[in-house]
């Protein structure tokens, strides 16, 4: 069995190729702060390998523009200066903001791209107790997507019209890159792969045996167990969670998955939710915006939003 095991979701092939000459190329790199796979079902594993890298130069992209890590970023500017006077971005993350924004209306804030000083705040990865609570309640229930100032005219332009607002598109930039990657294999003529950054998938046409792709769903409480398998073609899936990003701390996990309402993590009775969607950009923010939620209150904003709630993975 070949698998494409990265992140929350292993991705199966059968073993036997129906047309005797396409197989699997695969590759995998880290980018985006996780691992980055890409295959694709070619002839010519040359060719495949070049559709490959300009996959993988299409998330390099994005993560130049978009991560918050770099101070020549869109984003790491915009966080520096836009509080000052408008900056400059580009088209690309001029699009990634309105539809951060647009899912932040929907979600009435259950998904909110300007989050990251309360990020930083908890830091999960290295903290080992929560930070102060009047710390914390400076941020609760504040809506910062609100001060969010898009420009839209020919050069866009991001201002920031609150000091504790800054961008952070973790919630949705992966899935984007995961898109343009995809568009990058299709300019170049190939109609059968995948991508997956950290559990951001999208499954393009069909597997080498000519039948969706079959996507198992890792479990969150045994991760090298999948708890389920998903068949998939040309549609994306992705999954957010709280067992890979968390602290514990007098017996409670406190992970990453923020609820802007209290600005801590959220509270809930799963580990995971997967959200399937026509893009890898809506299915990354409405996981997002959907772990938490009661699951028919959940179901109805997926609903809204062109989504679905695939499986959630209780506590």
């Amino acid at each position: 069995m070949i698998a494409l095991g990265v992140g929350v979701f292993a991705v199966t092939a059968a073993p036997f190729l129906r047309s005797r000459r396409a197989r699997l190329v695969r590759r995998t790199v880290p980018l985006m702060g996780t691992l980055a796979e890409v295959g694709v079902v070619h002839e010519h594993p040359v060719y495949a390998h070049s559709a490959i890298d300009a996959a993988f130069d299409a998330l390099r992209g994005v993560e130049a523009l978009m991560t918050r890590f770099a101070a020549t970023s869109d984003v790491g500017r915009a966080n520096q200066l836009a509080i000052e006077d408008a900056v400059d971005i580009s088209p690309a993350t001029a699009a990634v903001l309105v539809a951060a924004v647009d899912w932040g209306v929907a979600s009435d804030g259950r998904f909110d791209p300007c989050l990251a000083r309360v990020t930083d705040l908890w830091d999960v990865r290295n903290r080992t107790a929560p930070p102060p609570v009047a710390q914390v309640r400076r941020f609760a229930g504040r809506h910062l997507y609100r001060a969010l100032d898009l420009d839209l005219g020919p050069q866009p332009r991001v201002r920031l019209t609150d000091r504790d607002a800054a961008i952070d598109l973790g919630g949705i930039a992966k899935g984007y890159g995961v898109d343009r990657a995809v568009a990058a294999l299709r300019s170049w003529g190939v109609d059968r792969g995948i991508v997956n950054v950290g559990g951001d998938l999208y499954a393009l046409g069909t597997s080498d045996d000519g039948d969706p792709w079959q996507v198992g769903i890792r479990s969150p409480t045994t991760p090298d167990r999948v708890s389920g398998t998903l068949p998939l073609a040309d549609a994306a899936v992705a999954t957010s969670g709280d067992y890979e990003q968390y602290f514990t701390a007098d017996g409670q996990r406190y992970h990453h998955l923020l609820d802007p309402e209290t600005a801590a993590p959220r509270r809930s009775v799963t580990h995971s939710v997967t959200v399937r969607a026509a893009t890898c950009l809506a299915a990354d923010a409405a996981a997002t915006a959907a772990f938490g939620l009661d699951l028919s209150v959940a179901r109805r904003l997926l609903q809204r939003r062109g989504a679905e709630l695939v499986t959630a993975h209780s506590a």
